[in-house]
């Protein structure tokens, strides 16, 4: 139990540090058009934001085509029933909210202001949100208690002309009933004659069982249960209201545990622990449990596998199989109905979203996926009956087919061409925005011992225990002395539980690594006694146990210089067979792109050959993070357009890519700006080998690499990671010394897999 305590005190003061670092809270406003200049000016506003005004006030329809509304989504609450906290308040559930419009964002492209009402009066939560018509496409109602959130979708629905949601009612409802089609199909059982126990009566699980029913589950095979237990006629009043009342049955079941005997199927949105394995028990052959309680479902998943080795089990947990995540639903069933300018989300765009649900996920697994999630096993069955959360074919299957569900049923005023519309959601994929999530999982697998020199350092520790919490590694801290060490674990409020803290002049293997250091540098005027001094810098012993195998990785440089950890990186485990050099790589995420800059870190002035070096290591570096590397050598100078030593240095570079890996995509010299944009490539260019956008950047020396980098990092809103080094023969990473936690975080991920891929069983 107080094991559990630190656990939860330790993810909370981490989730207060991730809010309030940088920039406060999850969201900001960005403009989507240049603002540079006058001309800019005089078009975003005053006089020429008349013309659009004007041809808005003409043809209403138009404001779809000038402002953003027809991306823009409002996610409403009152705060009355956030997550598992309850009524809770406005103000209080505002970060849930940011959260969704981020959810938004990531996975649909889709737009959001977050909107808190003060009130828990019904009638003023719909007559606010009917004023908001004018500005947003689409309304997401969240945690909303019911029975109110049913009234107050019902009457938004009816008097509003864009799509109104409320996920907490729908969210669950279509994903668990994409689950429940196919987890049928794989019991033999038909939906017409299945048993169904429901526990809890709120908004998902009313919402849930009318899916089901509208599935094809008959009205009669449906029990229901709130906290009072079955919902049976003659009951009394007790927590009655009308939207309960259709659920209300003629049976002697009284309890859950009663409802349970020989069910089919079992329907969990209420609270952790409420199903026993007893119960489980007594369900019919091959049962369907659906335990999506939230944090922690109705009953554990293993103990319901050991209970019922023949059942077929769901919950809202991403560590077991069949997560039913609400992400599979919303942000995709929006663009649907944004992109054909529907004026509401009926039923039939509903089924259409859980049908393409089911069908994806019958489908052969992509291996990026499967690399992702570290299954190579993933195929439709039991335990993989709804697409994984982060399946970026989501966006394609579900949002098309709510749009053709919409045109269908004649609720879309705009008509699109299914097939062009597939390919423009294709557009919008890019798996690069979850690389870090791809990165995490994979580390999950087989997390690996990670060493941090600088143990004694606050960052450091709340690293290392963020590592442990995510499962991402097993760090290994060195300190000068572990009891302070320990008082600062216990004055930072994290447990040290999973991470092994050495002092390096007590370790039993020092002498170990003192004579291998020495033999290594003998001949480099490394003395025995010089060896001993050495080997008392953290950063030497760190780099020493990974050489010595008594690590897999390295993490360091938080509290000093560059340099102080290169060094001896470079003199201990050296550089990859056959190469010279190191690099340093940064990751660029920008506008759902992804961009490796190299280098940005080591090489002052690198020459023809070195370049060449850099460019050929980093491209392997982004092969092994599972990307398909595209080179631009940068430059003043767009292929020669003007010549000089410079640029000469850099198509010297690309002769040199082009000769020694003629498997690479890779040209240059280019200008930055030439290289990513592929109009002006196609049609200025037409020769180049950069048939598609370069994702891999080289600088021609450090100065250009670490000014631009630098610069992009503090005027854009790009989020970047990094430097990863590339050219070391072991995972031996660094950090900057104005690192966010974040960062080494997941550098530390990145050093993890790092040692899992050199190590070959990955």
């Amino acid at each position: 139990m107080a094991e559990d305590i630190k656990k939860q005190e330790a993810l909370r003061e981490a989730a207060l540090r991730y809010h309030e670092q940088g920039r406060k809270g999850k969201l900001e406003v960005t403009a989507t058009k240049p603002f540079l200049t006058q001309h800019d000016l005089s078009l975003a506003y005053t006089p020429g934001v008349a013309a659009p005004c004007m041809a808005i006030h003409e043809d209403p329809s138009a404001v779809r085509r000038y402002t953003a509304k027809g991306n823009l989504v409002a996610v409403v609450t009152n705060g009355t029933a956030v997550l598992g906290l309850g009524d809770i308040g406005p103000m209080a559930g505002k970060p849930v909210m940011e959260g969704k419009a981020i959810l938004f964002k990531r996975f649909a492209d889709v737009d959001v202001f977050d909107i808190e009402l003060g009130t828990h009066d019904p009638d003023e939560i719909i007559r606010t949100v009917q004023l908001l018509e004018p500005t947003f496409g689409g309304i997401n109602l969240e945690d909303i208690k019911a029975p109110e959130c049913f009234y107050i979708e019902e009457k938004l629905k009816e008097t509003m002309g864009i799509p109104v949601f409320h996920d907490d009612q729908h969210g669950t409802a279509i994903i668990s009933g994409a689950a429940l089609l196919n987890a049928i199909e794989l019991t033999g059982k038909k939906i017409e004659n299945i048993r169904v126990v429901f526990s809890g009566a709120g908004a998902a699980g009313i919402a849930c069982a009318k899916f089901y029913i509208a599935l094809g589950v008959r009205p009669e095979n449906v029990l229901m249960t709130d906290s009072k237990g079955v919902l049976w006629k003659g009951r009394g009043d007790e927590g009655k209201n009308k939207y309960k009342d259709y659920f209300y049955r003629e049976t002697e079941a009284r309890t859950l545990a009663d409802a349970m005997r020989d069910a089919d199927a079992f329907c969990g949105v209420s609270l952790k622990d409420l199903l026993t394995t007893e119960m489980v028990k007594t369900m019919a052959p091959n049962p369907i449990i659906f335990a999506m309680a939230n944090p922690d479902p109705e009953i554990a998943y293993p103990d319901a596998k050991e209970a019922r080795p023949d059942a077929v089990i769901a919950t809202g947990r991403s560590d077991y199989p069949n997560q039913v995540n609400n992400v599979l639903g919303f942000p995709f069933i929006f663009r649907g109905a944004l992109d054909v300018e529907a004026v509401t989300i009926n039923e039939t765009m509903k089924m259409a979203a859980a049908q393409a649900l089911a069908r994806l996920a019958k489908e052969e697994v992509p291996e990026e996926v499967k690399k992702a999630y570290g299954d190579y096993d993933l195929t439709f069955g039991p335990d993989y009956i709804i697409p994984k959360p982060f399946d970026p074919r989501v966006l394609v299957w579900v949002s098309s087919a709510v749009a053709e569900a919409a045109i269908k049923t004649g609720v879309a005023r705009k008509t699109i061409k299914m097939n062009a519309y597939r390919e423009q959601l294709l557009g919008k994929v890019d798996w690069s925005r979850e690389l870090m999530r791809k990165i995490y999982i994979s580390a999950r697998k087989d997390p690996r011992r990670i060493v941090f020199p600088e143990g004694n350092d606050h960052k450091i520790i709340w690293a290392a225990s963020e590592a442990v919490r995510e499962g991402i590694a097993k760090p290994i801290l060195l300190s000068r002395n572990k009891e302070e060490t320990l008082a600062l674990f216990e004055e930072l409020r994290h447990d040290p539980s999973g991470i092994e803290i050495i002092v390096p002049r007590h370790y039993p293997h020092r002498q170990e690594f003192i004579e291998a250091y020495h033999h290594l540098r003998e001949r480099k005027g490394i003395t025995r006694i010089s060896a001993e001094n050495d080997l008392r810098n953290h950063f030497y012993f760190g780099s020493m146990m990974v050489q010595q195998g008594y690590a897999d990785g390295m993490v360091a440089g938080a509290t000093v210089n560059y340099p102080e950890v290169l060094r001896p990186a470079l003199r201990v485990v050296g550089t990859r067979p056959g190469g010279k050099l190191v690099a340093g790589m940064y990751l660029i995420q920008y506008q759902n792109q992804l961009y490796f800059l190299s280098d940005c870190a080591v090489n002052i002035t690198p020459n023809a050959e070195e370049l060449a070096e850099i460019a050929i290591m980093t491209a392997d570096q982004v092969q092994k993070m599972q990307f398909e590397p595209r080179i631009a050598m940068l430059s003043f100078s767009n292929f020669g357009s003007v010549r000089a030593p410079e640029t000469d240095k850099v198509a010297e570079a690309v002769r040199i890519i082009n000769r020694l890996r003629p498997d690479l995509m890779a040209d240059g010299p280019i200008q930055a700006d030439t290289a990513l944009d592929m109009d002006l490539l196609q049609e200025h260019f037409p020769f180049t080998q950069l048939q598609k956008r370069p994702n891999v950047l080289i600088f021609p020396n450090l100065d250009s690499a670490n000014i631009g980098m630098k610069l992009l990092r503090k005027l854009s809103s790009a989020q970047n990671i990094g430097p990863i080094m590339v050219g070391l023969d072991k995972p031996i990473h660094l950090v900057t010394r104005d690192t966010e936690l974040n960062n080494i975080v997941n550098i530390t991920a990145i050093a993890c897999v790092d040692a899992q891929v050199r190590n070959g069983k990955k």
